[in-house]
């Protein structure tokens, strides 16, 4: 059996373009902190890269901070700092944050004192997109970078955070952006590497992979890929509403990221809804991948408004670059074949 892999937001797969440059930086020998010919050619190497990640983000390469993923960079950033947050934010961000901040039923969060408060581009689950205040102090970039367009310039934050599986890179990095003059004090001690804002070698590899998924990220956007992406993700949305009047398609009146659809059919669990689709061979979520397997209502949801014995209820499809309308279809007929057998079992049929 064939399968169809559907939830691109946990991790995407690893892009052609970034297994390519990880094996090329294989071959790079040096430290990029030693001073002999190996290490300035490994130290070229990082900083090519950095100017590349730089110009994906639309910010200035002495502002990018490279670490191991979204996780460490939240931390560096977010500790001890006491800002508000909402509860749509991911765990790496709610564990730093006093969750005050407001959410309404379609996942817009209030934010009355934006210096203060750190607050999401794009939520993983429904893909709402948030529209950042200026002056904003600190916002998780993951979801939206690759898949929509902005740049930190514009975005006028103090800081932000990415991971690059999220976009078809390796995983276990990821970048800290901090705007010039912003100061946080370094979690991870040692040689003083990356503006001594987090020590320890560089992963040169995973840097390189990162990089390289970035570029292409940016092309497949500025090729009007996430035009295409409404266009499938509305498809499939207008193909399973037939099934229940009653199903839920979240952050529907919201913008939402083109290429993820979340929806939730009360009674029927989420996780259930899972393990149906992965026999049937496809590969879907009931929520962050950080938080599966947990045995508890989204957060995410509560947060907007879902009553707790509904927020277990959701499914989340989130595809990618490669997802053709004839998988998206197959799906839609092995998700209402499964919901045809479930209102079966409640006797609603």
């Amino acid at each position: 059996m064939s399968r169809v892999y559907l939830d691109w937001n946990a991790t995407a797969p690893l892009r052609p373009e970034a297994r390519a440059a990880m094996a090329d930086a294989m071959d790079v020998t040096g430290n990029p902190s030693s001073v002999h010919a190996e290490g300035r050619a490994a130290k070229m190497l990082l900083e090519r890269c950095r100017d590349t990640v730089a110009q994906a983000l639309g910010a200035a390469s002495a502002e990018i901070i490279f670490t191991s993923g979204a996780t460490e960079s939240a931390a560096l950033i977010l500790a001890g700092r006491g800002l508000a947050c909402a509860g749509v934010e991911h765990d790496c961000v709610r564990a730093w944050c006093d969750e005050t901040l407001t959410t309404d039923g379609d996942g817009h969060v209030t934010v009355p004192a934006p210096a203060s408060a750190t607050v999401q581009l794009a939520n993983s689950e429904t893909g709402v997109i948030q529209d950042l205040p200026q002056g904003l102090a600190v916002s998780d970039l993951t979801q939206g970078f690759g898949k929509i367009p902005f740049a930190f310039d514009w975005l006028g934050i103090e800081a932000g955070f990415v991971s690059a599986h999220k976009l078809g890179g390796p995983r276990g990095v990821g970048a800290l952006i901090l705007r010039r003059g912003t100061e946080v004090e370094a979690r991870i001690r040692g040689g003083g590497q990356e503006q001594g804002r987090r020590a320890g070698t560089e992963n040169l590899v995973g840097i390189a992979g990162f990089a390289a998924a970035a570029a292409a990220a940016q092309d497949d956007l500025a090729s009007g890929i996430a035009d295409r992406q409404t266009e499938l993700r509305n498809r499939l949305e207008n193909a399973l509403e037939i099934a229940d009047g009653n199903a839920m398609f979240l952050g529907r009146n919201a913008r939402r990221l083109p290429q993820t659809l979340a929806i939730l059919t009360p009674g029927w669990k989420g996780e259930t809804q899972v393990m149906q689709m992965d026999l049937a061979g496809y590969a879907v979520s009931a929520g962050s991948a950080c938080s599966s397997g947990k045995v508890r209502p989204s957060g995410v949801l509560r947060a907007m408004g879902v009553p707790e014995v509904d927020a277990s209820c959701a499914m989340r499809v989130s595809f990618g670059r490669d997802t053709t309308a004839e998988e998206l279809d197959g799906f839609a007929e092995a998700w209402l074949t499964a919901h045809g057998r479930w209102r079966s079992k409640q006797g609603k049929i």
